[in-house]
């Protein structure tokens, strides 16, 4: 089983930036589909980006298109999130997720089967 482990949260004023990073146990990192989700209080979990083992497919959700940057580091076992131009509507905890290796990119919460504890993003207006 892959244990998935966030950092780089914190808190950044409007504008500002901050990079995420997901860091996974297992040896076998590289040939896992993963995402990004994030989950503000009192709401749903929603998905923010996507990218397969290779790194040659991602998704965003419109919400993260032009401002946030998924990619991935297999020699380091690491995901990363770069996000730009920051927004006190980004405010949420952020969860790094991981599945099976696939061809299609996987936007959906029940997509995935390995979960990190999350990091918190706190945007200031």
């Amino acid at each position: 089983q892959v244990q998935l482990v966030e950092s780089g949260g914190g808190l950044v004023q409007a504008g500002g930036s901050l990079r995420l990073s997901c860091a996974a146990s297992g040896r076998t990192f590289s040939i896992y589909h993963m995402g990004w989700f994030r989950q503000a209080p009192g709401k749903e979990r929603e998905f923010v980006a996507a990218i397969t083992w290779s790194g040659g497919s991602t998704a965003y959700a419109d919400s993260a298109k032009g401002r946030f940057t998924i990619s991935r580091d297999n020699a380091k076992n690491t995901v990363y999130l770069q996000m730009n131009s920051l927004k006190p509507e980004d405010t949420a905890v952020y969860y790094c997720a991981a599945r099976r290796s696939t061809i299609l990119v996987v936007t959906t919460t029940s997509g995935y089967n390995y979960w990190g504890q999350g990091t918190q993003v706190t945007v200031s207006s």
